[in-house]
């Protein structure tokens, strides 16, 4: 037997709770992994709640994030006591996922737990931080540079911003961070921001074109926001855009790609080949600020997440959320 958080649905209800599962139960896969730590991320949030149409097969275990131990393994890449840890792939969506105390996955999905990272600090980091991370690879892979002037982190307060803003000030970037929470400011701060902005500047209808204010951006909100963050970015510029927290839609004018060459980089943390995800991930290991990690992440058990999944969506959580599954 161990222990998940099962979401199912009939004609009338939609029900999310801790359950007692046997391993029977868990689905195809080639490796089995007892889980040490999982996460709660925006789209787990609106799985447990119900609040998007996250989940796809029913009944489904949550959680697009997990790291642990492999107990048995039909993937000759891993073996029983391997460090492992997952982001994406449709866990916690089509496959069952990580806010478990075990998970039988492909082989194929996995990466080796990078050295100078335990479970928790993994899901501390999470995939938030690992696309976090993806946003500054591109961005760099295109050219991006310290003396280019200021990068732009929307959503700063949340999980992918917080680590944005920390990787960035980390490799010597001048970091702009917008929040819609003035009483972060000192958070921010302490993570490496130079310039703290209100939100509001951006979420609203803006002009097709404004002002140029920085360089390149990292945006996790999508709508408005992303509309006004391209609007207002300097010829040449990039923006590395991850996120939908605001709404999907992108009602933007084409005058910053056109009149200004400005270029829209999008970054899906999902599906990305094994050797870029690695890449990411030893690069977390390796940049991470650790100290930052406690003040990013705040810990609980397997049964508080589904009341604070609401919390999340109600933007009333900083950082990350880590799951210890086996308290």
């Amino acid at each position: 037997m161990f222990k998940a958080i099962l979401i199912d649905r009939s004609n009338t209800d939609y029900q999310a709770e801790v359950r007692n599962l046997e391993e029977e139960e868990l689905p195809d896969g080639d490796v089995t992994v007892r889980i040490v730590h999982s996460s709660l991320n925006y789209k787990d949030a609106l799985a447990i709640t119900g609040k998007g149409p996250v989940v796809r097969s029913f009944p489904m275990v949550p959680g697009i994030d997990l790291a642990g131990v492999v107990e048995s393994s039909g993937d000759p890449a891993y073996a029983p006591g391997d460090h492992v840890l997952l982001n994406g792939w449709g866990i916690g969506e089509t496959h069952w996922g990580g806010l478990a105390q075990r998970a039988r996955v492909r082989g194929e999905w996995l990466i080796p737990l990078p050295a100078g990272l335990d479970e928790r600090q993994a899901m501390a980091v999470g995939t938030a931080g690992y696309t976090a991370m993806l946003c500054l690879m591109v961005l760099e892979s295109n050219g991006l540079t310290p003396e280019d002037g200021e990068v732009l982190v929307t959503g700063a307060s949340g999980g992918v911003g917080s680590f944005a803003v920390s990787l960035l000030a980390r490799r010597g970037y001048s970091v702009v961070a917008a929040t819609g929470r003035p009483s972060e400011a000192g958070y921010l701060q302490r993570l490496g921001a130079g310039t703290i902005i209100d939100r509001a500047e951006l979420s609203e209808p803006g002009r097709p074109l404004a002002k140029e204010r920085w360089a390149a951006a990292i945006d996790s909100v999508g709508s408005h926001t992303l509309a006004n963050v391209c609007a207002a970015t300097r010829s040449e510029g990039l923006v590395a855009a991850c996120g939908m927290a605001q709404g999907l839609d992108f009602p933007a004018s084409v005058a910053p790609f056109i009149l200004r060459g400005v270029r829209l980089l999008g970054v899906n943390s999902v599906t990305q080949p094994y050797t870029r995800r690695k890449t990411a991930w030893e690069r977390l290991s390796r940049e991470l600020h650790l100290a930052h990690l406690e003040d990013i992440s705040q810990e609980i058990g397997l049964s508080e997440a589904i009341p604070t999944a609401s919390k999340l969506l109600d933007g009333r959580i900083r950082g990350r959320i880590v799951v210890d599954v086996n308290s």
